[in-house]
């Protein structure tokens, strides 16, 4: 996908809505709008790293094209600063196309960078092309950076997981660091999900008591896109499910008292709405520190859709009822109200 694609469609955007990013009360409150990044983004996921917002999303264009990382940095959830090519194939040598879903946690003062990449597939599978070099080598990726923004290096020069475990697909990865320290990585595409505890230099993982390294934890309902965080004494595990093609996509949610689960479904939370947009879904979460206040980061299909990569990142409120449940979530043009750390 080039810039100039990315351009245009802002450009529209902006055309068809009259370019608001004011709204609210009081009157000349500054909100973020929505999308919040110019251009077709999917998959993002949002950080807070070095005292800023920060939104790593995939490129959503076709697998072909999709052969780098943009990143996106925010002092106030409302105006962007777009860092191009944060991530892309001449840093990742295995990698030649469909890198998705970053991942970017710090530890250490190094920034660790996941991403799935080349759409690995099951030799033997329905989609398996022996002619394909791609399909001989991909899965979850890491790199490390200096900073979030980079420049990054492939941290350990091959896959990460390259293996169907459970019969998951090795992508869609997603990294939860636990009260306790443990960190664990949670993944999986096909209608499977794996969770793995990563070892301290992010090399590899930890073996189980049962010698395993990955445990299936798959819910009711699982596609892929899975996030976990803890809130309140209580383990929230979302996920995508639905087609992510079309407008069936949405996302769905489970609680546990534990990080592995078992995980109980509670119901769907974001869900396509014909006067916004549809094929809402793939999301993850942010907390302002100190507060319980949260966001949603997620994709969407404006409307009238114009192809099947026509996917915009957006952020609207996350709301917990007394209960603790999850309440439906409002998609929005406005987004969110400007939000400084």
């Amino acid at each position: 996908m080039t810039t100039r694609r990315c351009l245009l469609f802002w450009l529209a955007f902006l055309a068809a809505t009259g370019g608001c990013r004011f709204g609210g009360s009081p009157a000349d409150e500054v909100w973020s709008g929505n999308p919040i990044l110019p251009g077709f983004y999917a998959d993002p996921e949002v950080a807070i790293l070095d005292g800023r917002y920060w939104i790593f999303p995939t490129c959503s264009a076709p697998y072909e094209e999709q052969v780098f990382l943009d990143a996106f940095s925010s002092a106030d959830l409302s105006t962007w600063t777009r860092h191009q090519r944060v991530l892309d194939t001449t840093i990742i040598s295995w990698a030649v196309k469909a890198i998705w879903a970053p991942c970017v946690v710090e530890r250490d003062g190094a920034f660790y960078l996941f991403f799935s990449a080349n759409d690995l597939q099951r030799p033997g599978g329905p989609l398996w092309d022996e002619s394909d070099p791609s399909q001989h080598q991909g899965g979850i990726g890491v790199a490390v950076a200096p900073a979030p923004e980079g420049p990054y290096r492939d941290h350990i020069g091959r896959p990460l997981i390259s293996e169907f475990f459970h019969d998951a697909q090795p992508i869609d990865q997603f990294v939860f660091e636990d009260l306790d320290g443990t960190t664990y990585l949670f993944y999986g595409g096909w209608g499977h999900c794996n969770v793995g505890v990563l070892n301290d230099s992010f090399t590899g993982f930890v073996e189980g008591e049962d010698g395993e390294l990955f445990r299936e934890i798959t819910p009711e309902g699982y596609v892929e896109g899975p996030v976990l965080f803890w809130r309140q004494g209580t383990y929230y595990f979302l996920w995508s499910e639905g087609g992510w093609g079309n407008a069936s996509y949405r996302v769905a949610y489970a609680t546990s008292g534990r990080p592995t689960g078992p995980f109980a479904r509670a119901g769907t939370i974001l869900e396509s709405d014909p006067k916004v947009a549809t094929g809402a879904g793939h999301n993850s979460v942010l907390r302002i520190p100190g507060t319980d206040e949260w966001y949603i980061v997620y994709h969407r299909r404006p409307i009238p859709n114009l192809g099947r990569d026509h996917r915009v990142t957006c952020i609207d409120r996350l709301r917990f009822r007394a209960d603790g449940s999850i309440q439906p979530v409002e998609m929005t043009f406005r987004g969110v109200p400007r939000r400084t750390l």
